[in-house]
């Protein structure tokens, strides 16, 4: 064995690393970075660019290195098993006194788990785990070699791509679009758990992000103003009781209706109203700053909602369910409230329904509490054993136990938790007070 053999199977070892990182890198590295980096001006990361963006030249460039790793590998055993499996034969015959076929049988086999062990170590772990963590730069760093390597082996990619494809429509089954990067929101979900747990994103920021994620499974009716609770103006009301309820009103917008809420006429603006009085306007110039009215069906999600509203630039809608009877009114603020959190403002009272801890260690709760904050919470409390259900607030899910309209205080345990009913705004739940068995002073378990 001469130093020229060791420098070939170092070479091979290094080519096939070589490949090895390009294609994890290339699989590994996203199209938004290396955009970035051809913006700043980047050479290599502009020539890079197409191949991330074009699935079939993205699929080319992967079976060059799939070629290439073959390739390298095939030919190091055999040049191997060529130069020091027979040396290492040649040496346990003159040496070791073994018969010529046993001790050829034994240098190859050693030869080959030597060589094996060490591609792979060299060859494929290394080369995976840099080209994992660092792929944007590992991908420019080998993308001329692989240029090299895709002009060189354009006849063989063409063959064995094609004949793998031709197998695969054989099955059914189309190579379009396999190596593109493409994510359900379940899996964006969990790249935002592992940002803010890698230190790249903050609690807050994350939160948000997963907030706006959360914007296509929610429906409108979740975060909307039940009817119950809408403010709004009877035009069948004497002018004094209208400016009344304008006068006591936090709200700027003020929907606007004949009689019974669904015969809804638009909404008035609380500074057209100003500016008609300011002016000597009497009631019968009312009619003339309605304004008119977004209406929406309550089963839409909120992204779609909020697409409606800012294509309509309106800034509340009412809504109503598949009969046509309203079911409530969103805002952009109740849509906002939802990505950011409360809102603080000094002429509306605080809505917030986030669970707050009382003194003796029970948790008070909005009725319209969404079921899955509800349920997020109480895995925090260790009782997340929740039946499934179909409501969409803690409210609904706590009737659905009650299978009746609670009068007055009334308690329950279910999803391993005390409920007590707090409070109630006519038939809807409006607070409920929950703890665990044996924790809370205040509580009596049922």
């Amino acid at each position: 064995m001469t130093l020229s053999t060791f420098l070939i199977v170092a070479f091979l070892i290094l080519v096939n690393a070589l490949y090895v990182a390009a294609e994890f890198a290339i699989v590994g590295a996203r199209a938004t970075r290396v955009e970035r980096l051809a913006g700043q001006g980047h050479r290599l990361a502009g020539a890079l660019l197409p191949i991330l963006r074009d699935t079939l030249r993205l699929d080319r460039y992967i079976a060059a290195c799939q070629i290439g790793i073959t390739a390298s590998s095939l030919i190091l055993g055999a040049f191997g098993q060529a130069t020091i499996g027979l040396a290492l034969g040649a040496a346990l015959v003159a040496y070791a006194g073994l018969q010529p076929l046993g001790a050829y049988t034994l240098s190859a086999t050693v030869t080959l788990v030597a060589l094996t062990s060490v591609q792979v170590v060299l060859g494929e772990l290394i080369p995976k785990t840099l080209a994992l963590q660092y792929p944007v730069r590992t991908a420019l760093f080998t993308y001329l070699p692989m240029r090299w390597s895709l002009a060189l082996l354009s006849p063989f990619i063409d063959l064995l791509n094609g004949s793998g494809n031709l197998v695969l429509r054989l099955f059914g089954v189309s190579a379009a679009g396999s190596h593109r990067h493409i994510h359900a929101p379940d899996e964006i979900d969990l790249l935002i758990r592992e940002s803010r747990e890698g230190g790249l994103l903050q609690h807050k920021g994350s939160e948000r992000l997963r907030e706006a994620l959360k914007l296509g499974q929610h429906r409108v009716r979740q975060i909307m103003v039940p009817r119950r609770r809408i403010a709004s103006l009877d035009l069948t009301a004497p002018s004094e009781e209208i400016l009344a309820e304008v006068g006591a009103s936090p709200f700027t917008r003020l929907p606007v209706h004949q009689g019974e809420l669904e015969g809804v006429r638009g909404y008035l603006h609380v500074k057209d109203l100003a500016v008609a009085l300011a002016a000597g306007g009497d009631r019968a110039s009312l009619r003339s700053l309605i304004r008119p009215l977004l209406i929406l069906p309550s089963s839409l999600t909120v992204d779609r909602a909020l697409a409606e509203m800012r294509d309509r630039r309106a800034r509340i809608a009412l809504l109503v369910d598949e009969y046509g009877d309203v079911e409530g009114l969103v805002s952009l603020e109740d849509i906002i409230r939802e990505l950011l959190g409360k809102l603080s403002d000094e002429h509306q009272p605080g809505n917030d329904s986030t669970p707050t801890q009382l003194p003796d260690g029970r948790w008070r709760m909005a009725g319209r509490l969404r079921l899955d904050e509800a349920l997020a919470w109480a895995r925090t409390q260790g009782a997340d054993q929740w039946d499934p259900s179909s409501a969409e607030t803690l409210a609904g899910w706590l009737l659905e136990r009650l299978d009746a309209i609670p009068d007055g205080n009334c308690c329950l345990q279910a999803g391993g938790l005390y409920f007590e009913i707090e409070r109630m705004d006519g038939t809807a739940i409006d607070s409920v007070l929950a703890w665990i068995p044996g924790t809370a002073a205040g509580g009596q378990d049922a």
